[in-house]
């Protein structure tokens, strides 16, 4: 089990090293300053609330699930998605792979290009050594085949690689641009030695806006290209025998691209595969915005929850109207949007549940390495140096990445365990 002591931000200097099952033993407590600020938090609750709702979710669909897992890189959360029912589990690199498979997946799919000669190396290994382990990745070009055949070529013992096939969107990011492009490497896929083709890829989110007119009718024409690729793969005898991985799915518009996954009508079955990975912790901004319109669409009264924070303690309050929070750039995203103060608890409380709102006047205006500049009206509530705030986040990808750890927390603040990461 993994062990966790004062060489990781936030764990108390003066505390001796703890498993995480210990740190849940040791009866901290968020608001009792057990820890040292700023602390990234999970509310348990929410999120075991979001593990269960989206596993329900994709079996109602009936499709597959394999969430993203760069989101958190945590072994401890990618074990309790694959015990929730998880088919397989999501990762952007190689290095990413290795540490899903170590957690247990046994299925995987690296939603990237995979072409670097460490890289194929390295899936190569872990694909001889862990007994039933599958994986595909991505493949966009005959440019990239060829230097995957290249380095086939030259290995003994060369055991062929899943692939699908990538659909992408012109200006955006990775992916095939037309019909025939993708046709002409399929052909290529389907009689390489190198390579099985398993299936069709695409990812919507370059594809929304967060408008709720636009969103349908954009990720829609994605979604009938991607069959088009599927539908001419198959009455061509393209694809490797068995099940059609059909796969898709970010974390904002994952209800737009079940047409995709729940396709019929090919030769041979199909698995669709979502792999939304923000959904586990969700957030108080970006994706709580696109949630609202996957609720109107879906008729959904209650979906998914917040449940990373990051607490902070005001430092200063050096003018009217101006506090700074010991919280920045390297402990919370910014590259959506900024940090939003969402509790404020004045330092004589000590339980979460008598913390207050924060006033819709408190606003985060700006981020420096490690401070937030917080802007409120001096006429109403004002905070005191040595108040804790509860700063909330959009995409919580670019705030896990900036913690080795995180320790659960239960409604009330009661430290229950941690999780690790391995950025």
């Amino acid at each position: 089990m993994a062990q966790i002591d004062a060489l990781l931000k936030s764990f108390p200097l003066a505390a001796a090293p703890a498993t995480l099952f210990d740190i849940g033993q040791r009866d901290w407590h968020l608001l009792d300053d057990d820890l040292a600020y700023p602390i990234a938090v999970l509310r348990r609750s929410a999120l075991m609330h979001n593990l269960h709702w989206m596993q329900d979710f994709v079996r109602r669909k009936g499709v597959q699930f394999a969430p993203h897992g760069k989101t958190t890189m945590s072994p401890e959360l990618f074990a309790l998605q694959l015990a929730a029912g998880a088919w397989g589990l999501t990762f952007a690199t190689v290095f990413q792979l290795g540490v899903g498979v170590a957690a247990g997946a046994r299925r995987a799919i690296i939603a990237n290009q995979v072409l670097g000669l460490a890289d194929l190396a390295g899936l190569q290994h872990l694909l001889r050594q862990t007994p039933g382990l599958r994986v595909w990745f991505l493949v966009d070009s005959l440019a990239q085949l060829h230097l995957i055949e290249q380095w086939a070529a030259v290995q003994s013992g060369f055991v062929p690689f899943d692939v699908l096939l990538e659909i992408g969107i012109a200006g955006q990011r990775t992916g095939c641009r037309s019909l025939q492009e993708a046709l002409e490497l399929a052909q290529a896929l389907a009689a390489s030695p190198a390579v099985h083709l398993g299936g069709v890829e695409c990812y919507e989110g370059h594809a929304a806006i967060c408008d709720p007119l636009l969103d349908p009718e954009q990720v829609s024409d994605l979604v009938r290209r991607v069959l088009a690729v599927a539908r001419a793969c198959d009455a061509n005898g393209w694809f490797a025998r068995g099940e059609i991985v059909l796969s898709a799915g970010g974390s904002a518009v994952f209800d737009l691209v079940l047409p995709l996954l729940q396709a019929q009508g090919l030769s041979q079955p199909v698995c669709g595969v979502l792999r939304s990975g923000c959904y586990l912790t969700h957030d108080h901004e970006h994706y709580r915005r696109y949630l609202e319109l996957v609720e109107q669409r879906e008729g959904l009264a209650v979906s998914l929850l917040p449940a990373l924070e990051v607490w902070a303690l005001v430092q200063s309050v050096p003018e009217p109207g101006l506090a700074l929070l010991s919280c920045g750039k390297r402990d919370i995203s910014y590259d959506l949007a900024l940090p939003t103060a969402q509790w404020h608890a004045p330092s004589g409380v000590r339980r979460l549940g008598d913390a207050q709102a924060a006033p819709p006047d408190w606003q985060i205006t700006a981020l420096n390495d490690q401070h937030a500049y917080l802007r409120f009206d001096p006429a109403g509530r004002v905070p005191a140096v040595g108040d804790r705030v509860a700063l909330g986040l959009s995409h919580p990808c670019t705030t896990f990445d900036k913690w080795r750890w995180l320790p659960l927390i239960e409604d009330d603040g009661a430290v229950c365990g941690a999780i690790t990461t391995c950025f």
